[in-house]
């Protein structure tokens, strides 16, 4: 038996003499073993192995496997890893694109030659446990990209050719006494890399564990539990049936009780009031099989966890236990600092966050995860849609593309693609089948359609009672049957609605939305709306769960995330890796506070005498969570009452405000929180699951400032002054702007405060979603307009006195075609108060600003940031459901939100009042009669713009302050074309004013 690499590039060529697949579950000695975690029959060979790296596969090395070759001068490389993290070949990043498109031309059928990485592996290994009579070996890779050929002593034992599932081979036959030498060479791209092009970094090598499984002459091979729940609830049949290898017997136990014998083989237990599984009470029963031979001796004792529960299409909809199920999901990558090497660490924090964030759904994009990973969404509950191993995007591109006929799509309904397709679907289910969390099978993503995905999708309804699910008939409707759910990416929330008036026959879900690339997620909430009002639609899975952006090193040896392109490879598809609700450290973006929010299961209305609660979890009474109901002025608690509530789930209830709204004139929050009584696996007592704030105004005379003298006009040649006790301001005739204002008392006028001319401002950095539509293209008459706009001289500027008060007024003139103007009004008052109007007049064909506000630089020691408004994190007009009113404070410095490439950021709506100071307190203070938007930034939205990561942006000279009437939402259907929703846009071609004051403070 040889292995012949040639074979590689046969899609019908994927597994030789690999082991069958089979369910995941552990095997141990005895009890002791089982409660300690740690089995005897594993052993795991990660670690430092032997290695040689080629750029192709005429330079690997030939008879490298045999046990005389010396490999002692080779590298050390860990195991799990990736090549390209550590040294070898390159990072790559690639969204649709294959990596070797435009380098080499070959189809499928064919792999690269020129370059396609072959990594060559040794360890050598020592059994722990020698084997027993009867007893077998096997290794299990249980994750090697994109293939791995294997040998034990310079004995050939199998090849494996599927990424995520685990390739195991039977070393028995080639085992030899003492040490042994194992030998593994990995294919970068084979056959099957046609079916990986899944958007990701492109890696290679052995990524996940290798384990040495020793098999007792008896042993249990299979497991496969089953429940079966009544239609009432009230009794649930747990089956388990077991393939067995040797003679010998099988007995199993449920919580303690024992399982009896049914005519075909398997065992079985009736339970009475079952206490079901589901994300808001994950109950698993502890399930022991005991394996005897035939004297009666263990040799296997095999703890499983089950949940029982009951998973379906019911009355048309998604129902779990009887209850309609909305999907509040996110799609996830295995990525983290070392790429997709993911540790159960890892993986269980980041199934903590979901929790806490109110996540209850996760769809494995686009490959089957590690083991631990289901285990730990049973424990914590959390619904599954587990997808097979395939995406053939670029092909499907290039079959819109022109390039290719529906015909030459893969997989589409060419034969020779099946069996591997089958197979993949095969290691997938017989790995996860015992996995409660797993409500929903997946085909793949983005392969087009054709017969071969119907097959599969009917191979998984043959051995599975789980619906399937697979978005692809969307674009090849002609087996609509392939998918159990109709499932659609990146439709706008209203098409979706408009789609379901006519189309009734299934649920609809969102297996993709809310592209969070960048500086999005807005708008989000339509969905969720949506998913209460239409009992079809039934939610969604946002894109996605981390930024998929790797740690690198500049040249000045500052740290930062890179992305596609920053490795120097080529295709790639730059930031769009960049997709996260957390940043690749795992740590969370601003809009997870939105995310928060719309993915509480409690709605709640707050009035003026009282709070209106809907509850919209499945099993729980919101009793179960402390309701606590805060007062506050300005972020001053006056009054905080617990309000005992019993709502049960899907019903509304009423209840008073524990205390009356106060008569003093201003405005007041009430904040109503919902709050976990009692500490949980994911969250400590205390932690708040849902929360809602109303702010009510209370009308009554303005509190007045105190009189000051009457501020005295400088009327100058070139310059005109204004001052006042303790400030001056100075505005030049020659330079178009205010150029001094100075606040402290001293001779001169006290502190100058201003680093730059203020400038009327209509533009900000492009975000992520606004290059995907072309923004600065079309918008560009706006950067044209905030930078070189001209001060018009003829009549301007203009001094004169209103009352005690000086107004100055500019008129600047947009050089743009179209073009427009834009006025800009100085008051100033003898406290050095100075109030701002802005005057927007654009010609109607110039397009909506990005904003409109003022800019304005002063001293970079003015970092300290604090405001009344709407926080504590960033928020725009369409992502702003989660923020609440009050005072907040940050840093200046840490205000522009790290997204990989520097974008807007580090907005503030509903702001009334806001202030920068230095460490003495020293400042600006600003405010609006009007709730405004306000950001205070280190550098200008020119500079970010400029900026290709947060590294590459200039030394911090300037705090830049934006004071503004409005910016535009950020959007966030997706990210190569929708927009921001008309209601979210500043309007176009019409006249906007904007108003707002500062003054010093010391």
């Amino acid at each position: 038996m040889t292995f012949d690499p040639n074979r590689i590039a046969d899609p019908k060529f994927f597994a030789d003499h690999r082991l069958a697949a089979h369910s995941d579950h552990r095997w141990f000695a005895d009890q002791a073993e089982a409660a300690a975690g740690e089995s005897s029959f594993e052993q795991c060979l990660n670690g430092v192995w032997k290695f040689h790296y080629a750029p192709n596969q005429a330079l690997r090395p030939v008879g490298f496997e045999a046990p005389g070759f010396d490999c002692s001068g080779w590298d050390d490389i860990p195991v799990p890893s990736h090549l390209q993290l550590q040294g070898y070949g390159r990072p790559q990043y690639a969204n649709v694109q294959y990596p070797w498109d435009g380098w080499e031309e070959i189809w499928p059928g064919q792999v690269p030659q020129r370059f396609n990485p072959v990594g060559s592996y040794v360890r050598r290994f020592t059994l722990d446990h020698p084997l027993a009579h009867g007893e077998r070996l096997s290794v299990s890779f249980q994750g090697a990209e994109s293939a791995v050929a294997v040998w034990l002593n310079g004995r050939y034992v199998g090849y494996a050719g599927d990424s995520f599932t685990p390739s195991e081979f039977d070393l028995t036959d080639a085992l030899v006494e003492g040490e042994n030498r194992l030998a593994a060479q990995v294919f970068t791209w084979t056959a099957g890399s046609w079916l990986e092009d899944q958007d990701f970094y492109r890696f290679s090598g052995i990524f996940r564990d290798v384990v040495l499984y020793r098999r007792p002459r008896v042993h249990v091979e299979d497991v496969a539990v089953t429940t079966a729940v009544s239609d009432d609830l009230a009794e649930a049949t747990v089956r388990v049936r077991y393939g067995l290898v040797g003679d010998g017997s099988v007995s199993a136990t449920l919580d303690g009780v024992g399982l009896t014998a049914e005519v075909d083989g398997g065992l079985a237990l009736r339970l009475t009031s079952p206490r079901l599984w589901s994300p808001e009470d994950p109950q698993l029963y502890d399930l022991v099989i005991e394996v005897r031979d035939e004297q009666g001796r263990l040799t296997e004792y095999i703890p499983q966890r089950v949940g029982v529960r009951r998973f379906g299409i019911e009355d048309g909809v998604l129902k779990l236990n009887g209850q309609r199920v909305v999907f509040k999901g996110v799609n996830r990558h295995e990525f983290g600092l070392n790429g997709r090497v993911m540790t159960p660490e890892r993986t269980e924090a980041d199934l903590r966050l979901m929790k806490a964030a109110g996540i209850n759904a996760v769809r494995t994009s686009h490959y089957p995860n590690n083991s631990y990973f289901y285990e730990l969404c049973d424990q914590y509950g959390l619904y599954v849609i587990d997808e097979m191993n395939l995406e053939s995007h670029g092909l499907w591109d290039a079959l819109l593309r022109g390039r290719i006929t529906a015909d030459q799509v893969v997989p589409g309904d060419r034969p020779e693609w099946l069996p591997v397709l089958l197979d993949r679907a095969r290691s997938m289910v017989e790995r996860d089948k015992n996995h409660p969390s797993i409500v929903i099978w997946s085909c793949g993503n983005e392969s087009f359609g054709g017969a071969d995905l119907l097959a599969v999708a009917d191979w998984f309804r043959q051995v599975d009672t789980r619906p399937v699910h697979y978005e692809g008939v969307v674009w090849d409707p002609r087996y609509p049957q392939t998918t159990d759910v109709v499932s659609h990416m990146y439709t706008a929330a209203a098409d979706v609605e408009e789609y379901l008036r006519t189309h009734r026959d299934k649920p609809f879900i969102m297996c993709e939305y809310a592209h969070a690339m960048g500086n999005s997620f807005g708008a989000v909430d339509r969905y969720l709306d949506l998913a209460y009002r239409d009992p079809l639609f039934q939610g969604g899975f946002i894109w996605d769960f981390a930024d998929q952006a790797i740690p690198l090193v500049d040249r000045h040896g500052q740290e930062y995330f890179g992305y596609g392109g920053d490795c120097g490879e080529a295709p790639t598809d730059y930031d769009f890796s960049a997709n996260g609700i957390l940043f690749a450290d795992h740590t969370p973006k601003p809009f997870l506070q939105e995310l928060r929010h719309l993915y509480q299961g409690f709605r709640i209305t707050i009035g003026r005498e009282a709070i209106e609660l809907e509850n919209r979890l499945l099993f729980t009474d919101s009793s179960v969570y402390e309701c606590v109901v805060t007062l506050a002025r300005e972020s001053e608690v006056l009054e905080e009452q617990v309000v005992e509530t019993a709502v049960v789930p899907g019903a509304t209830g009423t209840y008073r405000l524990p205390f009356a709204l106060p008569q003093t004139p201003g405005e007041v929050t009430v904040d109503v929180s919902l709050r976990l009584r009692a500490a949980t696996a994911w969250a400590p007592a205390g932690h708040e699951v849902a929360f809602e704030q109303a702010v009510f105004p209370v009308a009554g005379a303005s509190v007045r400032r105190s009189g000051a003298a009457a501020a005295e006009l400088v009327d100058g040649i070139h310059n005109i002054g204004v001052r006042g006790p303790g400030f001056s301001a100075l505005f030049s005739r020659l330079h178009g702007g205010l150029v001094s204002y100075r606040y402290g008392g001293a001779p001169d006028g006290g502190r100058e405060l201003l680093r730059g001319i203020p400038q009327p401002n209509f533009w900000h950095a492009p975000t992520s979603n606004e290059r995907g539509w072309g923004m600065p293209a079309i918008d560009g008459p706006w950067l044209l307009a905030s930078r070189y706009a001209t001060s018009v001289t003829d009549g301007f500027p203009v001094a004169e006195r209103d009352g005690d008060a000086v107004v100055v007024r500019y008129r600047y003139r947009f050089p743009t075609t179209p073009g427009g103007e834009c006025d800009l009004a100085y008051r100033v008052d003898g406290d050095g108060r100075v109030e701002v109007t802005l005057t927007l007049r654009p010609q109607t064909s110039l397009s909506d600003p990005p904003e409109f506000g003022l800019l304005l630089a002063t001293d970079a020691d003015l970092h300290h940031l604090r405001w009344y408004g709407e926080g504590p994190e960033e928020c725009y007009l369409d992502r702003r459901g989660g923020a609440r009113l009050g005072v907040y404070e940050g840093d200046v410095w840490s205000q522009l939100t790290p997204y990989v490439r520097p974008q807007e950021a580090g907005n503030h709506t509903g702001v009334r009042w806001a202030s920068v100071t230095d460490d003495s307190g020293a400042g600006l203070r600003f405010d609006s009669p009007d709730p405004m938007e306000f950001s205070a930034l280190p550098w200008t939205p020119f500079e970010v713009e400029n900026a290709l990561h947060p590294v590459d942006l200039p030394p911090i000279q300037r705090t830049v302050l934006r004071p503004a009437l409005m910016r535009r939402g950020v959007g966030g259907d997706q990210s190569w074309g929708a927009r921001t929703h008309p209601e979210y846009l500043l309007p176009a071609g019409e006249e906007l004013v904007f108003r707002f004051g500062f003054r010093g403070i010391r």
